[in-house]
C-alpha cells in the first residue's frame, strides 16, 4: 500500500507546484500599509522580454509620484522588489492561486507589514495624476528674502531642520547660526573659525519669503541665506586656506553604481536618514558630500569622483562612533537588520566609490563680527 501511495502523494506535490511557479505575476497589486495612518500602496508588475519590472504608487503618501524598481527577483512562490529611489524593498509570498501576496515592506530599519491583492478592472484605486511641476525661480535670478521672522526656538525644542515649500517660503527650525552658516555655504564646522559662544548654543525659528517668483533652487537657497546672515546677524568674514583632515570621494576600481535619477534636474534633491540607513534622490556628489559632512562625518568630505549629472540611491552600513557627532547623537544601536559592513566598505560595494580619510588644504571661513539677530 505504502509503495503505491507515495507515487501519487509525490504526483500531486509536483502538479501543485507547477502550477503555483508557473504563475504570471504581470498586473496590478494593492495593499494597505497600517501605521498611526492608513497608507494606500500599488505595485504595478510587468513583463520586459523575461525580464519582470515593477513601479510603486504611494497613493497616499506621494501622491503622482511613481518609483521603479531594478529587476523583480521572483523564486518560487518568493518575491522581491526593490525600490532604490526611497530605499525601500517589499518582500513576500505569493499564494496557491496567484490572487494574493502576503509580506512586509521594508525601508531603513523601519518594516510594515503590507499585504497584497491583484486588482481587476473594478477593484483598481485610482493613481493620482502626477502633480503639474512647480514653477521655478529664474535660472539667473538673484533673490533675496523681502520678509523674514526670526524668533528665539522654545527651550524644550528638540531636533531641527529646514525645507521650502512649493511657493518658495523658507522655514527653519530650532537651528543655531552655525547650522545656518553650514546651510548658506555648504561647509563643515571645522571650517568655521573664530565664532563665539552662543553662536552654536542659541538656536532661532526662521520664517522668510523671497522677494522673487518661484521655487528657488538649492544654489538659489544659498545665496538667500547668505543674504540673511548678512543682514540680520551682521555676518562678517574673511576666507583662508588651511590644511586639514578630511574625507575624499573617487571613483572605484570598478565604475560607479550610481542610478541615473528621472528627477527634475533643477529640483532640490531629497535626502534621507535613520541611524546607518540613507537614501538619496535628485542628488549630485557635491550636494551628497554636504549631506555627510554635515551630518555624519567628523571632518569635511571633498567630492573627486569627477562624475556630473543627478542620482537615486541608498546605501546601509553599520556605524561607528565617531559618525552622527554633527548630531550630537551617539551612533545608533544595531537594530534587527543583517549583518552590514563599515561605511567604506559600503561605499565600494553598494555605490562602486571610494570614500578615504586624507589631509587636504581646504578653505575656511574665519568671523571677523556676529550679532544676534535684529528684530522682525
Amino acid at each position: 500500500m505504502k509503495k503505491r501511495i507515495l507515487p501519487s502523494m509525490f504526483a500531486f506535490v509536483a502538479l501543485h507546484a507547477g502550477a503555483l511557479f508557473g504563475q504570471d505575476v504581470t498586473g496590478t497589486w494593492q495593499g494597505t500599509i497600517h501605521t498611526t495612518r492608513d497608507i494606500r500602496e500599488v505595485i504595478s508588475i510587468s513583463k520586459d522580454g523575461d525580464t519582470l519590472k515593477a513601479v510603486l504608487f504611494s497613493i497616499d503618501l506621494d501622491p503622482g509620484q511613481n518609483f521603479p524598481s531594478p529587476p523583480v527577483i521572483l523564486q518560487r512562490n518568493s518575491i522581491k522588489i526593490q525600490f532604490p529611489g526611497i530605499g525601500g524593498e517589499y518582500n513576500g509570498t505569493l499564494s496557491a492561486d496567484g490572487n494574493s501576496i502576503v509580506g512586509s515592506f521594508f525601508q531603513g530599519s523601519r518594516m510594515s507589514g503590507l499585504n497584497l491583492s491583484r486588482a481587476t478592472v473594478d477593484t483598481a484605486w485610482e493613481i493620482p495624476s502626477r502633480p503639474p511641476p512647480r514653477k521655478p525661480m529664474a535660472a539667473d535670478a538673484n533673490p533675496s528674502f523681502e520678509v523674514a521672522s526670526i524668533k528665539p526656538s522654545p527651550a524644550d525644542a528638540r531636533g531641527g531642520g529646514s525645507g521650502v515649500s512649493p511657493g518658495g517660503r523658507f522655514t527653519t527650525r530650532n537651528l543655531s547660526v552655525r547650522d545656518l552658516m553650514i546651510l548658506g555655504y555648504g561647509i563643515h564646522p571645522r571650517q568655521i573659525e573664530g565664532a563665539p559662544a552662543w553662536f552654536e548654543s542659541d538656536r532661532f525659528d526662521i520664517v522668510a519669503q523671497p522677494d522673487t517668483e518661484g521655487t528657488p533652487g538649492k544654489q538659489q537657497v544659498m545665496i538667500m541665506v547668505q543674504k540673511l546672515l548678512t543682514d540680520r546677524f551682521s555676518l562678517r568674514f574673511h576666507r583662508d586656506k588651511k590644511d586639514i583632515s578630511a574625507y575624499v570621494i573617487t571613483v572605484g576600481k570598478e565604475r560607479s553604481k550610481l542610478t541615473p535619477s528621472t528627477g527634475d534636474p533643477n529640483g532640490l534633491p531629497a535626502f534621507r536618514m535613520e541611524g546607518g540607513h540613507l537614501s538619496a534622490r535628485n542628488m549630485n556628489l557635491e550636494e551628497f558630500s554636504e549631506g555627510l559632512q554635515g551630518n555624519i562625518l567628523d571632518r569635511p568630505v571633498l567630492d573627486r569622483t569627477g562624475l556630473s549629472g543627478r542620482f537615486d540611491f541608498t546605501l546601509n552600513w553599520t556605524p561607528d562612533e565617531f559618525q552622527f557627532a554633527r548630531l550630537g547623537i551617539k551612533a545608533p544601536p544595531p537594530d534587527n537588520s543583517p549583518t552590514l559592513p563599515d561605511l567604506f566598505t559600503a561605499f565600494q560595494n553598494q555605490l562602486g566609490l571610494k570614500l578615504e580619510p586624507t589631509k587636504a588644504l581646504v578653505e575656511v571661513l574665519v568671523i571677523d563680527r556676529v550679532e544676534k539677530p535684529s528684530g522682525n
